[in-house]
């Protein structure tokens, strides 16, 4: 069995970000493991012109960090250390995960296909490609367990 001690669980924010988090939380409290929470903040790009004043990056950050320090964890016992970095978004989970010694990374995907992937790029996949330790992504969120143990949205059995 894969000993997971320390998953490290990058989001963007997103609804499919959201879905990792669920799944790296409950991996999290399986293996009793330290949950590691990463956003990328990319960095404007610098352009010169007249009537163009790109954002503060100050204030970028700070709106970022605002977003991670309000990141809920879906259970109340899961603890998650929260990291804020900037950079390109593929480079700096694949730099965290290193450095925290992560033994798994869960991760949402938006499930770009066709032209959207070629011309958007796909941070999950070039993390899958390179990353050192085992990737989960997650497109879809995850079935949920009805009060009477039937998974939701499936008929129950007579």
């Amino acid at each position: 069995m894969l000993p997971i001690r320390t998953i490290l669980h990058p989001t963007d924010f997103s609804d499919r970000s959201a879905h990792a988090c669920h799944l790296a939380c409950a991996l999290t409290r399986d293996y009793t493991a330290r949950l590691v929470v990463l956003h990328v903040a990319v960095p404007p790009p610098v352009v010169y012109g007249e009537g163009i004043l790109p954002p503060d990056p100050a204030i970028l950050r700070q709106e970022a960090q605002g977003q991670l320090d309000q990141l809920q964890t879906p259970q109340d016992d899961i603890r998650a250390e929260r990291r804020l970095v900037e950079g390109d978004p593929a480079t700096e989970v694949l730099r965290v995960a290193q450095e925290i010694g992560a033994d798994l990374i869960v991760m949402g995907t938006h499930g770009r296909t066709g032209l959207g992937r070629l011309l958007m790029g796909s941070v999950a996949e070039q993390v899958v490609r390179q990353a050192a330790c085992p990737v989960l992504t997650v497109k879809v969120p995850l079935p949920v367990a009805a009060p009477s143990g039937e998974l939701r949205g499936e008929p129950a059995s007579a």
